[in-house]
């Protein structure tokens, strides 16, 4: 097998209704073979789990991805010493397969090392800076052994930091968004702000400081936003059998919520919901920052390249990303209502340079080129886990 790159997701399969979860290794997929390259699409299974059907996440997995020419990509491995079941894997590659591919570009930082040391050449991209590496430290995660180790991060690895780097070399890359899968799309004035959200999250204490990853904290800091500005605002958030008690909570103040999974199930209703928006706020998990991780959402990525104004929670200093013009990076209250005031006064314009933003900087044809180049000529692989304390910044 030649001219092939196998990207490991972050278990999609074991998702089958997020939608938007499936556009992050999407967005990677599709500038692959844009870019003139097989894709393998490469998922673990744990053939033990007693409440998933392999069967049926396999079927659901290759019906999401068939419309994006995909479905025959799909190679699947057991994330255990059990095989996986002959009907599971009959109509999709296995991992000798796979490994056969030119490159392993994983995207999962779980996927085991019995895998991962299966390919000659293997990157690993960050999609969690700053919790990754502090997971690391904390022996939460152990990430296997790779050639190069990405971080969507800018802070990573930096003196800008306030998290350890594992003793690792990060290398920067922003995470792409395949542009001709995102096309610009006018709206109705009266169209909603809208985002796609998970509430939930974890806290814990690491380095003297408490790291919140409950998302719907920093929401609630803005709770009273509807009422200061004219734009209307919405939430698609994944609450389950919490939905109507938030809706409760929220609706009186302003929100209009809905359930995220109503929504945007699959990538082709994540991808409209987007584009049927006037534009995005949304809020970071307190952790972003904490850490000062300089994380940009994927989602809104897609907001911008739809030509959407994004008005979303500063998470630090940035080299690419604008406080102002296109995408607002908000600090407090009063800079999200300024935010809004000036999107609205001048839609049009802050509109294009959204699109403009992603065309510069995010061009998914243009991300993965640069991190092909700096993988497919690499030398011996770089142990992830530090040989010694993982060092620790502070702005």
């Amino acid at each position: 097998m030649s001219a092939a790159i196998c990207l490991a997701a972050a278990r999609t399969i074991m998702y089958p209704h997020g939608g938007g979860h499936l556009w992050v290794y999407l967005q990677w997929a599709l500038s692959l073979l844009a870019l003139g390259w097989r894709v393998i699409w490469l998922e673990g299974i744990d053939p033990g789990d007693p409440e998933r059907d392999p069967r049926e996440l396999a079927t659901t997995l290759k019906q999401r991805l068939k419309p994006y020419g995909l479905a025959d990509s799909v190679a699947l491995c057991s994330l255990t010493d059990e095989p996986l079941p002959p009907d599971v894997t009959e109509h999709a590659m296995d991992l000798d397969a796979a490994s056969e591919a030119d490159l392993l570009l994983n995207l999962w930082h779980s996927l085991p090392a019995s895998v991962v040391n299966r390919f000659r050449r293997a990157a690993f991209v960050d999609t969690d800076p700053g919790l990754l590496q502090i997971w690391m430290t904390r022996g939460d995660v152990q990430v296997a052994s790779h050639h190069l180790y990405f971080t969507i991060g800018e802070t990573v690895g930096t003196s800008a930091a306030r998290f350890p780097d594992c003793g690792l070399r990060w290398l920067y890359t922003p995470p792409p968004v395949f542009l001709p899968a995102w096309p610009t799309v006018s709206v109705d004035s009266t169209a909603p702000y809208t985002t796609v959200t998970h509430w939930w999250g974890s806290r814990f204490e690491f380095g003297g400081q408490v790291i919140n990853e409950e998302k719907h904290v920093s929401f609630l800091e803005y709770k009273e936003l509807p009422s200061r500005i004219c734009a209307s605002l919405e939430l698609a958030i994944c609450l389950g059998e919490h939905y109507d008690d938030w809706r409760a909570r929220l609706e009186p103040l302003g929100w209009q919520v809905r359930q995220a999974w109503d929504v945007s199930a699959t990538p082709d209703q994540y991808r409209a919901y987007i584009q049927q928006s006037r534009g995005e706020f949304s809020c970071a998990k307190p952790a972003c920052m904490t850490l000062a991780n300089a994380w940009v959402s994927d989602r809104t990525l897609c907001y911008l390249a739809s030509g959407k104004p994004a008005v979303v929670q500063h998470t630090g200093d940035s080299r690419v990303l604008p406080d102002a013009g296109g995408l607002f990076r908000f600090r407090n209250m009063d800079e999200a209502v300024q935010a809004f005031s000036a999107v609205e006064s001048d839609y049009e314009r802050h509109a294009r340079l959204a699109r403009q933003l992603t065309e510069e900087h995010f061009n998914g044809c243009d991300v993965v080129a640069r991190v092909l180049e700096q993988t497919l000529d690499i030398g011996p692989r770089r142990p992830a886990r530090a040989r010694r304390p993982g060092r620790v910044t502070r702005e």
